[in-house]
């Protein structure tokens, strides 16, 4: 039996697991969890990077004796550091509004195959005030491993977020970085890479972008599958092996981000649960009755994506303004779960059309796994089953991808997904004969 330690950031909360594989199985056990959250300072958002490494440090401490350290985070925030390798500021959250209002390049596109989103990482730059004192670039889990190990690197997967990536070669692009800093980004690394040592045990690297692991725990019997990665963000597309660059992709506002195994994580972000989080938060009431409630109440549909729901703030408000009508909280609950359900149903359509991958069975992971109305509602709008779980999905790909780094799996993605289906509960959704209209 081996044990590792995956290291798992989100951006209301992380945690820190201890994962096992053996006998055919994958098993995880929580240790330490924590919160975690933008707190507003010096007139913008920033993460308090370093209570999460305090944090950290105390979770790998209960995970006891393991073979090997893996981390992963959301995407696209970083650390400045110094010539000294200091910090030199909390890193801002992607939900600040110093990029308000950019917009991208001709042709950006072809080159990183990134769908436009104001907070990628190549975006915040030009509106970083602390550029020119910088030295190293270190996005979130690569600054938390090189606080551990004292190695610098970039994990790939996660690279790919910045919009700094050929997508084409997978290296960092010459033009799109060649007014950075000489040495800005340091080395690609790739998930199974030694990423260096902290305190005896090997960290590894793992798909560090939270939806690079968590596709890898999708229990897809074959590839005619698409994937809805729901958390504070729904993550909803297809696994490819070579990008879609069309001018009718770029329209859809979809990506091509790099997963394991060199594969691509071809996608469209859809606001998720976050409208859910921050409307709880409002209310200050549990989400469990709510929900009882919203299944036999009416909503509104409306546009998750619009970007007035980016921000904190006052997210029932926003949502019943929008809709131009008061609303009950189940109602508004109900609206979420209605509008995140007809998102999902255009974006699994349009990657269907745009990548020509056939989908027969749609995986729900994630904390929005658990959300029984939320998947039924998918699969109705889909016409397609929902298989739902595991919600662990991000921590068990982290593990998979260090146990089979120091030997204790082995195989493809699609023998690390066997392991997934035979050990972890899955819940099934048929979809019932209801009409569902595009949101677009």
């Amino acid at each position: 039996m081996t044990a590792v330690a995956a290291v798992d950031l989100g951006a209301s909360g992380g945690r820190v697991v201890r994962g096992v594989v053996t006998g055919g199985e994958v098993r995880v056990e929580e240790v330490h969890r924590f919160g975690n959250g933008p707190v507003r300072r010096d007139g913008a958002l920033h993460w308090n990077v370093s209570a999460l490494h305090h944090e950290v440090l105390a979770g790998l401490k209960l995970a006891g004796e393991v073979a090997s350290i893996g981390i992963d985070s959301w995407a696209v925030d970083y650390g400045l550091l110094d010539a000294d390798g200091r910090l030199l500021g909390d890193p801002v959250c992607y939900r600040d509004s110093r990029t308000d209002g950019i917009t991208p390049a001709d042709g950006l596109y072809e080159v990183n195959g990134l769908q436009f989103q104001p907070f990628n990482t190549m975006f915040q730059l030009m509106a970083e005030p602390l550029l020119p004192r910088a030295s190293q670039l270190l996005l979130i889990p690569d600054l938390l491993s090189f606080w551990l190990t004292g190695e610098r690197g970039a994990e790939y997967t996660n690279a790919t977020t910045t919009g700094l990536i050929d997508v084409h070669t997978g290296r960092w692009s010459d033009p799109l970085t060649r007014d950075l800093p000489a040495g800005l980004l340091p080395p690609l690394r790739h998930p199974g890479d030694p990423a260096g040592v902290f305190d005896g045990v090997p960290v590894t690297a793992v798909g560090s972008h939270d939806t690079a692991s968590a596709v890898v725990a999708v229990p897809a019997k074959n590839e005619r599958f698409a994937y809805i990665s729901c958390g504070t963000w729904s993550l909803v597309g297809v696994e490819l092996t070579t990008p879609v660059l069309t001018a009718e992709s770029r329209a859809a506002n979809f990506t091509n981000e790099g997963g394991v195994d060199g594969t691509i994580r071809y996608l469209r972000n859809v606001m998720g649960l976050w409208l859910l989080q921050e409307s709880l938060r409002v209310w200050g009431v549990p989400l469990d009755g709510l929900l009882r409630e919203a299944v036999s109440v009416t909503g509104s549909v409306f546009d998750p994506n619009d970007p007035v729901f980016l921000p904190p703030g006052d997210m029932p408000a926003r949502i019943q303004r929008w809709c131009g009508r008061t609303m009950t909280p189940p109602e508004v609950v109900r609206s979420i779960l209605d509008s995140l359900a007809l998102a999902h149903r255009d974006a699994v359509l349009d990657a269907q059309r745009l990548s020509g991958r056939e989908v027969e069975v749609v995986h729900i992971v994630g904390g929005g796994s658990r959300n029984s109305l939320l998947c039924q509602l998918t699969a109705d709008a889909c016409g397609l089953p929902v298989v739902a779980g595991p919600a662990e999905a991000t921590a068990l790909g982290n593990v998979l991808v260090q146990a089979r780094a120091v030997g204790a799996a082995a195989g493809s993605l699609p023998d690390l997904r066997r392991l997934v289906r035979q050990s972890q509960p899955l819940r099934r959704f048929l979809p019932r004969t209801v009409k569902r209209r595009r949101t677009s």
